[in-house]
């Protein structure tokens, strides 16, 4: 008998003790943001995510999405992406814009373009276009940055998984490639 009482004093002094939601509260948004909604249609915070044939994972996010209207690709402020590698491995690519058109695999990094693997590489340019579904990107304009060899800077650049080897993924430099060598960069 003591038990089922003291059980039930314990609910009553739950539902006693607990506040009640105040229905009149406000919600937490200024009133420029909520005009700033209403006025123009966005997706705060998106996220995609994906395999590769290859079974390499890609991610893609942004802190706001403009979704697009007939051929013109959805917009993205802040847009990051990852692909990790199946062999093991990622290369992290951040932008301050970019667009993602998913039907036609293909995503744009625009602004500062950093890109960054976990073999000491970190490179920046200010385009990058990559597929979404296979590991292909291509930046068509000045790369500078460093890696496990030194400081380089290149008129081109591209990343891809070539047919002939399924766990491979290379970083192809082009167009007047200069390499500042130091050999101190390779004993670390």
């Amino acid at each position: 008998v003591v038990l089922p009482l003291a059980a039930l004093a314990i609910l009553s002094t739950l539902f006693l003790l607990s506040q009640s939601a105040d229905p009149n509260a406000t919600i937490p948004f200024s009133d420029a943001e909520i005009a700033e909604r209403i006025r123009d249609q966005q997706i705060t915070e998106p996220r995609f995510a994906g395999t590769t044939e290859r079974g390499d994972e890609v991610f893609l996010s942004a802190a706001k999405a403009v979704p697009g209207t007939g051929d013109d690709p959805a917009a993205a402020q802040n847009l990051k992406g990852q692909i990790r590698l199946a062999r093991g491995g990622a290369i992290t690519l951040e932008a301050e814009s970019g667009w993602i058109n998913l039907p036609r695999d293909i995503a744009e990094f625009r602004g500062r373009v950093t890109i960054t693997t976990d073999t000491g590489y970190r490179l920046v340019t200010d385009r990058l276009e990559t597929a979404v579904k296979r590991i292909d990107a291509t930046a068509p304009g000045q790369v500078t940055g460093s890696g496990p060899l030194g400081d380089l800077d290149a008129g081109a650049m591209r990343v891809m998984a070539p047919d002939n080897d399924a766990e491979a993924t290379h970083l192809v430099f082009l167009n007047g490639v200069k390499l500042l060598y130091d050999p101190q960069s390779t004993k670390r």
